[in-house]
């Protein structure tokens, strides 16, 4: 394939968007992205990784979009410091998904990256999700934690994925009308979830 595309994948914690993601990396050739993204963030800004982990994994968001307490008008000092500076952190973690998508066909796993890239010219949006008995096997093997705790995990995954994402795109994280493809891999597994979308994104590439 000589036109460069773009996967961008939304995931549900323990729904395996991370290995279908290795997978289809591996199939079409090209690298994945995840939390190597805050490392290159990181370095492209030098500040601490430690700030870009914080941001993207601690920050709370009120299910109206914005940060918990952002609209109220009494803002302390520090809490408006720190709204700003996960604002910057967002700015340039998008600008290194700019940059990598600019010039390379390759997969992002999170961050926004469908609507950071939504004026690429061929960018594919999936997202992927799972039965909630699968999604805390996978993360109770994964992590070596009991279901209970994993449950657990899970609840504030979504919580914390869906404010993210909800903020920075003005969308909905996991409707189907935010994305080009949405796919239960309880359903296929893996392998059958990472052939759905490679077929989908080969008739995109063949349309243009």
């Amino acid at each position: 394939m000589d036109e460069k595309f773009v996967i961008a994948i939304g995931r549900q914690l323990g729904s395996g968007g991370k290995r279908v993601g290795e997978e289809l990396a591996a199939r079409f050739g090209i690298l994945c992205y995840d939390k190597e993204l805050i490392q290159m963030a990181s370095q492209e800004s030098g500040l601490c990784r430690e700030f870009f982990e914080q941001a993207d994994e601690k920050t709370r968001f009120s299910i109206f979009g914005g940060l918990l307490g952002l609209r109220s008008s009494y803002i302390d000092e520090g809490y408006a410091n720190n709204y700003l500076c996960n604002e910057y952190l967002f700015k340039i973690q998008s600008d290194v998904i700019r940059e990598l998508a600019g010039g390379q066909s390759c997969i992002f796993v999170g961050r926004c990256a469908d609507y950071i890239l939504r004026e690429h010219p061929c960018c594919i949006n999936v997202f992927i999700s799972a039965e909630m008995k699968d999604r805390i096997r996978r993360v109770s093997d994964d992590r070596h934690i009991s279901a209970e705790k994993a449950k657990e995990l899970i609840e504030r995954a979504d919580k914390k994925r869906a404010g993210y994402y909800n903020y920075y795109s003005n969308k909905t994280w996991g409707m189907a009308a935010s994305y080009h493809m949405c796919i239960n891999s309880s359903i296929f597994g893996i392998e059958g979830t990472a052939d759905f979308i490679q077929s989908f994104v080969k008739k995109r590439l063949e349309k243009g």
